[in-house]
């Protein structure tokens, strides 16, 4: 954030004696409100909260309470939505201007509290100066009218997915800013509201539970409200002739899903192993920590899935396609709704921290596996070590990646912070125990409901449940250029030749 001469110390103007003469108090003046007008009139820049893989996201200054996301599809998705984002931020800093992560639309006007705001671009920021500066500890009303285009350059990557019959979202890692205006990094977690207008015929559904749909001749709009924070990387909204399917899951949970209307009866089959996956998992790590969960089978080709909250992303191929066994589909399946605790709920605080969400998604994939598809964990964590320093020379190690490859954002999901990193969580079990690490991701999970989380706080509340200090243990497992040897396992061996990598990528 740019602080203008109004949150500087003023400088104080050198003191002169009696004798002085006024043309040179004048001059001293002069210099002084010079410096003040250079400075008001610095030229915008953009900013960024300091992180590491992704130095330009987000800003500071301010803290992000709730989103209002109103969008109207146009019924074809290859033209531009109209788009109202309203904003509702308490102010961390006395702010003359303030950056929003806006970079793939136009904007028509923007308001801050009722008043309307100057406006211009700075990279891939929106740089916002309200008529009067806002002060500290204050709640401000950001509103932004602009529209939201589906279609992006060859090196934009994430945002709108267009499916064959409207539109998802795939924000992962840093794409939300290419949908709406937005704080644009996991640390700044808030409430949304979605208000979608489509033509009739077709059917919205978004993150969190419904609130309404009304219908006003050729058009209805849907409306959904999240009941926890979230981040803006996780938000979802699928817009197409979509059938929602409906049941209930453990403790009267209301589970639905999305997915193309024709393919609906076909797609059963799937849909239906949800509750018992939601119980699954409860019976690791305790109760399922949001108001509903579902999956969107979207008819597009993405290469991955994507653990967008309360609604995971999936490509309906995934469940078609003859070549992928049932037991590796049900275990992608698990991947993506164990995010919802690892990731969603306790959500990483910068993007090195990216370990935390893929290792434990990966841990419990493969523990899905073992214990339903008699797939051993040991057999696969096996493998992981054999390839694990060249995944760790390629990626980085699990809990400092490289940063991504220019041009190619995902890239930073490499396997290091996959199956490298649940390596580490088994030398981890393999460390501790079972019923200490059985313990530790269930405290995990309840602590830090909700709210971000580092690798230090994992680090420090490992070592609490052992007893014992880890953090040589886990600088050694999450930072070393070499994988450490096996606790329990001295023979594994580093193999000669790379393992395969996974046929699909999951996030």
């Amino acid at each position: 954030m740019l602080l203008t001469p109004r949150s500087r110390p003023r400088t104080a103007l050198p003191r002169t004696t009696p004798k002085a003469s006024r043309h040179r108090k004048a001059a001293l003046l002069a210099a002084a409100v010079s410096v003040c007008l250079l400075a008001a009139a610095a030229p915008p820049e953009p900013l960024g909260v300091g992180d590491r893989l992704f130095p330009y996201l987000g800003n500071p200054g301010y803290d992000v309470a709730s989103y209002d996301l109103s969008l109207t599809y146009p019924g074809t998705n290859d033209k531009p939505l109209q788009a109202v984002t309203t904003i509702d931020a308490w102010t961390t800093d006395d702010l003359e201007r303030l950056n929003l992560d806006f970079a793939h639309g136009t904007v028509r006007s923007v308001e801050v509290d009722g008043r309307p705001a100057d406006f211009t671009s700075a990279g891939d920021d929106l740089v916002v100066t309200p008529e009067h500066p806002l002060t500290e500890g204050s709640l401000t009303r950001i509103t932004v009218r602009h529209t939201s285009d589906p279609v992006y350059g060859k090196d934009q990557q994430g945002g709108w997915v267009r499916t064959s019959d409207g539109l998802a979202m795939a924000n992962q890692a840093d794409a939300a800013h290419l949908v709406f205006p937005c704080n644009d990094h996991p640390s700044d977690k808030a409430m949304f509201t979605f208000r979608i207008t489509a033509p009739n015929g077709y059917t919205a559904v978004a993150n969190g539970l419904p609130a309404g749909a009304d219908r006003v001749g050729t058009t209805t709009t849907w409306t959904y409200r999240t009941r926890h924070p979230m981040a803006t990387e996780l938000a979802q909204v699928s817009i197409g002739r979509s059938a929602v399917p409906r049941r209930e899951g453990p403790h009267g949970l209301p589970v639905r899903d999305v997915v193309p209307a024709s393919d609906r009866k076909a797609l059963e089959p799937w849909l239906a192993k949800t509750p018992d996956q939601i119980a699954w998992m409860e019976s690791k790590v305790g109760r399922y920590p949001f108001e509903t969960y579902g999956v969107l089978m979207a008819q597009a080709s993405t290469g991955f899935e994507l653990e967008t909250q309360t609604l995971s992303l999936f490509e309906k191929d995934l469940f078609t396609e003859p070549a992928y066994p049932q037991w590796y589909i049900e275990s992608i399946m698990v991947h993506e709704l164990s995010h919802q605790w690892f990731g969603d709920s306790v959500t990483p605080r910068s993007w090195s921290d990216v370990w935390l969400n893929e290792g434990h998604a990966t841990w419990y994939e493969a523990l899905y596996a073992e214990e339903t598809a008699h797939r051993p964990m040991e057999d696969r964590m096996k493998a992981a070590y054999g390839a694990s320093d060249r995944w760790r020379e390629a990626g980085g190690p699990p809990a400092r990646p490289k940063p991504p490859v220019p041009g190619q954002k995902i890239s930073i999901f490499r396997p290091s912070i996959y199956d490298g990193a649940a390596l580490a969580l088994y030398a981890l079990r393999q460390e501790i125990g079972r019923p200490a690490f059985e313990r530790l991701e269930r405290i995990w999970v309840r602590e830090h409901q909700d709210a971000t989380a580092t690798t230090a706080d994992f680090v420090r509340l490992a070592s609490a449940i052992a007893g014992r200090d880890l953090s040589g243990f886990f600088k050694a497992w999450l930072y070393g250029e070499k994988t450490p040897p096996m606790p329990g396992h001295p023979d594994w061996k580093q193999a000669a030749s790379a393992q395969p990598t996974p046929p699909r990528a999951r996030r």
